[in-house]
């Protein structure tokens, strides 16, 4: 980097060219198989009631209080009928409602159940638990450093921090900006 040139407060500075990104990026992979097989195993409990995009609904009503149909389709990817079709298996077994809006009647409005709130709770927990322990197996140093990797990964991604606070990962309102290939 020239002198006068100032290094992007999002991004380190690059430090090996194309070899290095190669690297970086197999490690990712590595790792993002770690990942989806922990989101594999915590969905597993739950497998008997939910599939992984009714959850991937779930998800996204517990963060969105009276959320429309069209809003979540947008959020998941998918098209309203299959939103619908997906709402109306969630419906069914007590873990979303569907109501009118009392602001706009002409209007329904869509939200998860207290059951399905503790299905994505107890789901979320595990994997935190699963996560923790791997985490645990780090030297103190490695976790610091992975910090770093990942919050820079993150930030280069566009995806917002996970509160610090125990819940779900998934703050009000921030699918708001959810791509629609997001996986939850």
């Amino acid at each position: 980097m020239a002198a006068h040139e100032q290094p992007c407060e999002d991004r380190p500075p690059d430090r090996g060219g194309d070899d290095d990104v190669d690297e970086v990026t197999r490690a990712v992979l590595t790792a993002s198989r770690l990942l989806v097989a922990v989101s594999a195993r915590s969905l597993a409990a739950v497998e008997d009631r939910v599939t992984l995009p009714q959850f991937r609904l779930l998800v996204v009503l517990s963060t969105n209080s009276n959320a429309k149909l069209v809003t979540l389709a947008d959020r998941l990817g998918v098209n309203p009928s299959t939103a619908m079709r997906m709402l109306d298996r969630l419906i069914a077994a007590g873990l979303a409602e569907r109501e009118v809006n009392p602001a706009n009647r002409r209007e329904t409005v869509l939200r998860v159940t207290p059951e399905g709130r503790r299905l994505v709770d107890d789901v979320t927990a595990g994997r935190r638990r699963e996560i923790a322990a791997i985490v645990e197996r780090l030297a103190p140093e490695q976790r610091t450093a992975l910090i770093d990797a990942l919050t820079a990964f993150t930030v280069a991604g566009g995806e917002p921090p996970v509160p610090g606070d125990g819940s779900d990962g998934y703050p009000l309102g921030w699918t708001s900006d959810l791509p629609a290939h997001h996986d939850v």
